[in-house]
């Protein structure tokens, strides 16, 4: 989030400070304990040089859906982009966002876990259909 976006942000706005500390962590359990949720990811991988590597769909506890958001490879690794649209001032705002740190963190690990889980699958299939098809070549210069 820019410092621009920041400081018209609501005072609960996520911003770019570290989620993966203890206290974080013990946050974001209380949270849980409190108000559990329910993501259902779904990611659709792009094919593409650049810092865009997916798009994303998630469900919250099936009554909410958030689409658009991006998986973008950034200096520091992966991270998950928001919706967001350009307002007059040429600065671009979030349409939605989790409020807490704690929420971000959990959002984001979804997200990218997800994202993870995808890649692996394509990875795995990729691997065997290559082997599937070098065995077929096999067979054929047998022939």
């Amino acid at each position: 989030m820019t410092k621009a976006a920041q400081k018209n942000a609501p005072p609960n706005a996520p911003t770019n400070a570290p989620t993966d500390t203890p206290e974080a962590h013990a946050a974001a359990q209380r949270q849980a304990a409190l108000y559990p949720l329910k993501y259902d990811v779904k990611i659709y991988p792009v094919r593409t040089d650049g810092a865009l590597k997916a798009n994303a769909t998630v469900n919250l506890n099936d009554a909410f859906a958030v689409r658009n958001i991006r998986i973008m490879e950034g200096s520091r690794g992966l991270f998950v982009s928001m919706p967001s649209f350009k307002g007059g001032n040429g600065e671009y705002k979030d349409i939605c966002f989790p409020c807490t740190k704690e929420s971000k963190a959990d959002f984001d690990r979804a997200v990218l876990s997800a994202y993870e889980q995808t890649m692996a699958q394509k990875q795995q299939g990729q691997t065997q259909e290559a082997a599937v098809q070098e065995a077929q070549g096999q067979q054929m210069a047998g022939m």
